[in-house]
């Protein structure tokens, strides 16, 4: 029997998990939402893993348990990093598919980004999100789900 692909969210501070939760359920994909038990909450809705507090302790769950053809949803360039040369495919909240092809920007943008910070230069934050970006994100994670045969 062929295994389900399966669909994980970084989920701590992840702005898109009721969009993402309907949309992967109306495809036929049950999300499995990772957090640290910081984040507990006994009234969530679907599948929840909690994991401890430890910094990259939910990156280390979905390493550990992702296959390829699997999807996550997450924001860390760094987690993205490890998954996109394991076949998995990554989603960040905006709707950027990262992949083999452009990881390696993403993860030089982010250096350059810690070691300009680490220099003492003030950089500017993440724009703010947006319903643009929550659109994005939405139509990105339909296009995506369509590609599997559930």
């Amino acid at each position: 029997m062929k295994r389900k692909n399966t669909l994980f969210v970084d989920a701590d501070a992840c702005p898109v998990k009721e969009e993402t939760l309907v949309i992967a359920r109306s495809y036929d994909f049950e999300p499995v939402f990772v957090a640290s038990y910081a984040s507990y909450s006994a009234d969530r809705e679907g599948k929840w893993v909690f994991v401890d507090q430890q910094k990259e302790a939910a990156d280390l769950y979905i390493v550990n348990h992702t296959h390829p053809c699997d999807i996550v949803v997450t924001q860390d360039i760094g987690l993205a990093g490890l998954l996109t040369n394991r076949h998995v495919y990554v989603l960040t909240i905006r709707g950027q598919i990262v992949s083999e092809q452009n990881v390696d920007v993403l993860l030089s943008r982010r250096y350059q980004t810690y070691r300009a910070l680490n220099a003492g230069e003030r950089i500017k934050g993440p724009k703010p999100f947006t319903r643009q970006d929550r659109k994005n994100f939405s139509d990105a994670l339909i296009n995506l789900l369509c590609q599997f045969d559930h």
